[in-house]
């Protein structure tokens, strides 16, 4: 009667492969998702059960009566194998069903798993009594000493699984999806069919119970078995990107296979030749095989690198058509989450060099093994591709994709920023064609107007002198002039804007700029004492020359001061100050407003946009164009105390600057 045994020994040696191969490759891939983690338990459960089975066989074929202890050790792990496996079997397609989007609802799921768990509770303390029995020890059908209440929790799981299956060949994106789901529906409605002939077979020939039995271990080596082929071919549970994980863990329970081949021919010839004898000849055997393995393996290998090739191609063409569109920003979060969805990576970081500063874009996922690869320009590192693998190593076609994708990406990086420049000075451009063609518009309106409004004043001023008009007209008419004088200088606005600085930089005109901010001051003090605001300045004696002209000067000045004082209420204060670090000279104007909110510190520079009921939106639009027009730079700070005031700052580069030393000065 050894011949069963090998029959056994077979089958549970392949079962325990083929469990064991998943918790490697599952372990090697730590996809985070309940699927894998219920997939993983699952086959350990399948492992406990063939594990100790196969133990059991080996025992009784080389003992004929092995110790108790040890049947015991392989009857308590094949129990806790089988008393879990009904439980995990349901999570699994609950899970599954998640992830297909077949159950949504959150208490649909957790009713499933309770249903599913609820059996071990009940069958807990028939398990114990299982596992403390001393002897009676069915290795060969174990599901009749769980008893029929077990077979039908495990039958119902078998029933539940293939309806699943059923769903899941409905909605299946492809062919060979769907005709796997076909298939292992059709397996485990015929595994609970066959459940009934175990439990009766106790009653039949010892032949047919170990038959029936045989049978029904299969049972679980089909599905697992066909799912290695699916993976392999069309990445179905997108364990795809591991595939040379998989070819590892394959060929090394191959050569393990092998040895253990070869130790058993070893002692089947050992009556004719010496074990040793044996072992040489079957270890040096696969040498033959070498040449003709070369050969496959080097068109395999070049058909899977020709195959990458092709993905990479294809997966720069999306890059490059975002790397038109000219935003830097978008193409480096487009690369991030196309390239962790193509090459199904937990997480993707692009870092690119920034004037000595970096970028980073994260995609969020889960944690995993983390490679980074250099992206170089010429002989300059533009940066570096970050990605997180969820399994434990990044496979080797995944490897070399990304080392593809890190050569072409500096290209594409280039033509982004070249397009970003085209746009950004199209932009310019079209911005300075608007503002002409408003300058334009507001001289021409500015001359039509001025004419006209001054000769109204002229005669509703020479009405005014006239002592026979009456007091009620002479009210009203004042009333007039100060509505054509706001206009005036309104169109003054307009004129300034509209037309550029008399003299910049670059024709040599100078100015002091002391004198300038005198001349500003006495000219708006009378404005700042009706709205009993205190105009303050600290400024230096002596010769403080800029190279920019005095009307330049005096119109960002002037602005500048107009607006503090009407941001600032009664009591508050404006401050003018002239200050110098080395040879830059800074000037900041200074109010204690309500402050300008972050949000509109860009846009408060633009022509015609204001915040106030009655502005043209044209003040600081001439303050940034005239500071521009003499090479200074513009800079705003709000809030400066507290949640209030904003502060103003004009900088006159370094070279422009002519100062002579003197002492600071307060100047009220």
């Amino acid at each position: 009667m050894r011949e069963p045994y090998y029959f056994w020994l077979v089958l549970f040696t392949a079962g325990t492969l083929v469990s064991f191969f998943w918790l490697i490759v599952i372990l090697g891939h730590r996809r985070q998702r309940n699927f894998e983690r219920v997939l993983f338990f699952l086959c350990l459960a399948l492992l406990l059960f063939y594990g100790a089975s196969l133990l059991a066989v080996n025992a009784e074929l080389y003992y004929g009566n092995p110790a108790q202890s040890l049947l015991r050790f392989c009857w308590t792990l094949l129990c806790i194998g089988l008393f879990f496996l009904p439980a995990l079997l349901v999570h699994l397609h609950v899970e599954y069903a998640v992830i297909r989007e077949l159950l949504s609802s959150r208490g649909s799921k957790l009713l499933w798993l309770s249903v599913s768990y609820l059996p071990l509770v009940l069958f807990a303390s028939h398990l114990a009594s299982l596992v403390r029995q001393r002897s009676d020890f069915d290795f060969i059908t174990p599901i009749n000493q769980f008893g029929i209440g077990y077979e039908i929790w495990l039958g119902s799981a078998f029933v539940f699984s293939a309806y699943w299956h059923r769903r899941f060949a409905r909605i299946a994106p492809d062919g060979e999806q769907k005709q796997f789901h076909q298939s292992i529906r059709w397996e485990l409605l015929a595994a609970t069919v066959w459940l009934p002939l175990i439990y009766y077979s106790r009653n039949l020939s010892e032949d047919f119970r170990i038959g029936a039995t045989y049978i029904l271990a299969m049972f679980p080596l089909i599905p697992l078995g066909t799912l290695i082929r699916k993976v392999q071919k069309v990445n179905f549970l997108q364990i795809g990107r591991q595939r040379n994980l998989m070819y590892a863990v394959f060929f090394t329970f191959i050569a393990l296979l092998y040895m253990s081949l070869v130790r058993r021919v070893s002692l089947w010839l050992e009556p004719t030749l010496p074990p040793e004898a044996t072992a040489a000849i079957l270890l040096f055997l696969p040498v033959i095989f070498f040449e003709p393995l070369q050969r496959i393996m080097r068109t395999s290998l070049r058909k899977a690198a020709q195959g990458e090739m092709d993905a990479t191609q294809r997966m720069m063409g999306p890059i490059r058509e975002v790397a038109r569109r000219g935003d830097s920003g978008k193409l480096v979060q487009f690369i991030g989450e196309w390239v962790g969805q193509r090459l199904e990576l937990a997480k993707v970081e692009l870092v690119l060099a920034n004037n000595g500063g970096t970028t980073e874009q994260v995609i969020a996922g889960a944690r995993g093994s983390i490679a980074e690869f250099p992206i170089r320009l010429s002989k300059t590192r533009a940066g570096k591709l970050r990605v997180t693998s969820y399994g434990a190593m990044l496979s080797g076609e995944t490897w070399a994709a990304i080392e593809s994708l890190c050569e072409q990406l500096p290209s594409i990086l280039d033509l982004c920023h070249l397009i970003e420049e085209k746009l950004q000075l199209e932009r310019e451009l079209a911005e300075r064609e608007r503002l002409a063609l408003v300058g334009q518009t507001a001289a021409s309106i500015s001359h039509n107007l001025k004419n006209p409004l001054g000769s109204i004043k002229t005669i509703l001023q020479v009405q005014l002198e006239n002592p026979e008009m009456p007091e009620s007209m002479r009210a009203e008419t004042r009333m007039v002039l100060d509505e054509i004088s706001r206009l005036s200088v309104k169109l003054n606005q307009l004129l300034q804007f509209s037309r550029p600085s008399a003299a910049s930089s670059s024709d040599g005109a100078t100015c002091d700029i002391r004198e300038v901010i005198r001349n500003v001051l006495d000219v708006l003090r009378p404005e700042a004492e009706t709205k009993r605001v205190h105009l303050g300045s600290r400024i230096v004696e002596g010769s403080s020359t800029v190279d920019a002209s005095a009307e330049a000067m005096h119109d960002v000045l002037s602005n500048l001061v107009v607006n503090a004082i009407e941001a600032t209420p009664e009591g508050g204060e404006v401050k003018v100050q002239v200050s110098w670090l080395s040879l830059q000279c800074s000037i900041t104007v200074e109010d204690e407003g309500s402050g300008i909110p972050q949000a509109l510190q860009e846009k408060i520079l633009q022509p015609f946009f204001t915040t106030k009921v009655r502005g043209t939106g044209l003040g600081l639009a001439i303050v940034a164009k005239r500071v521009a027009e003499f090479g200074g730079e513009l800079n705003i700070t709000s809030p400066i105390s507290g949640e209030r005031g904003a502060r103003f700052e004009v900088r006159i580069s370094p070279a422009i600057v002519r100062r002579t030393r003197s002492l600071p000065n307060n100047v009220a």
